[in-house]
């Protein structure tokens, strides 16, 4: 088969490439420039997309003696995750571009092309199984619960699983991982891993916020509309969150209080106490599924955030929005949040979370 294997710069990619090149499979690497400057992005080993990640993959890649490039996919990139990701901010929702950038670049875009050279199948790094059943492709979660990935594979359609490969799926653990890359020379064996966003250089996705939209200055307001602080921009501020309200005015009853809701519209920030943030329903729009629609309502587990645990929900989809019910209320959900839907270990598909209740 022949595989092109998308590689970050960092360990898990290159072991993943050299998994498939034990299986016998005819592989290429490539790294993907996410930037037309790479030094606008983060330097050193915390992104995933900096100027030293692409060496370290040229590195990899001579190591395991296969055919190496680098694909400019900055104009996709900057359109599909990063332009979203502001959108979506100056709308008040909280997205994930991670998932964003599975679904558009690494998974249609370096997908597309990779197709029409010739290649059987993309393979990256990403703790997940897959399973051919009866036909079609189960993506399931990896053995390694605290790696696994999941979650941000969750957008995928039955079409992009059938064309891709995860050989780290079946992995015991990260540490094993990294021995098998010090074992097999591999310069990143050690590497720190990937953290954060890798388009904001700083790790200040506020600065970076206010930087790209500008500032807006606004009021704070707890529940009965009186004015406790002040903010720059709605935008910067995300449903459930704690830290950096910088309040003037405290609470009566000397108990934090979080961000409840974001109104960009008349760029006021709401806060209240955490019971505030309980959520038992969400609607989702824009729904995948990894294996076909499913029709009727069912029970499974939903997930929210990518390393969080799973929670039981009954399900529900019509008129294109999945309805989520919760067995228990959970805490700080917030719309623009992708929700990925389970039964047991299997991906059903994931919709983007439109409204909580």
């Amino acid at each position: 088969m022949r595989v092109l294997a998308a590689m970050s710069g960092g360990v898990d990619s290159a072991v993943a490439a050299a998994r498939l090149v034990d299986a016998g499979h005819e592989v290429t690497g490539v790294h993907l420039a996410l930037s037309k400057n790479p030094q606008t992005y983060r330097s050193g080993a915390r992104g995933c997309c900096s100027l030293e990640d692409s060496h370290d993959a040229r590195r990899a890649a001579d190591v395991l003696g296969i055919p190496f490039y680098v694909w400019d996919l900055s104009e996709e990139f900057a359109a599909d995750v990063v332009d979203d990701f502001l959108g979506e901010y100056a709308a008040g929702r909280t997205p994930n571009p991670c998932l964003r950038c599975n679904e558009k670049v690494k998974f249609e875009a370096v997908l597309r092309r990779g197709l029409a050279l010739g290649f059987d199948a993309v393979a990256t790094g990403h703790y997940a199984r897959l399973e051919r059943r009866g036909g079609q492709v189960a993506l399931l979660r990896s053995r390694e619960p605290a790696k696994d990935q999941s979650y941000v594979l969750g957008v995928l359609n039955q079409h992009q699983l059938a064309h891709s490969l995860f050989p780290l799926g079946d992995a015991a653990s990260k540490g094993d991982v990294r021995d098998e890359a010090a074992r097999r020379g591999l310069y990143v064996a050690r590497k720190p891993d990937s953290n954060d966003i890798c388009f904001i250089p700083t790790g200040d996705t506020s600065g970076y916020l206010r930087a790209s939209l500008g500032e807006r200055p606004g009021e704070i307001r707890d529940e009965g509309g009186t004015v406790v602080g002040a903010h720059n921009g709605a935008f910067q501020f995300t449903v459930g969150q704690r830290h950096g309200l910088r309040l003037t005015v405290p609470a009566e009853d000397g108990r934090p209080r979080y961000v409840i809701g974001v109104d960009t519209v008349s760029n006021t920030v709401t806060v209240g106490p955490r019971e505030r943030l309980a959520v038992s329903r969400m609607t989702g729009l824009k729904p995948t599924w990894t294996a076909g629609e499913v029709a009727g309502p069912w029970q499974g587990l939903a997930q929210w955030r990518a390393h969080s645990a799973p929670e039981a929900a009954a399900f529900a989809y019509a008129d294109g929005r999945l309805q989520v019910r919760l067995d228990e209320p959970a805490i700080g959900i917030a719309p623009g949040q992708q929700v990925v839907c389970y039964d047991g270990d299997r991906v059903v598909g994931s919709a983007v979370v439109e409204a909580t209740a």
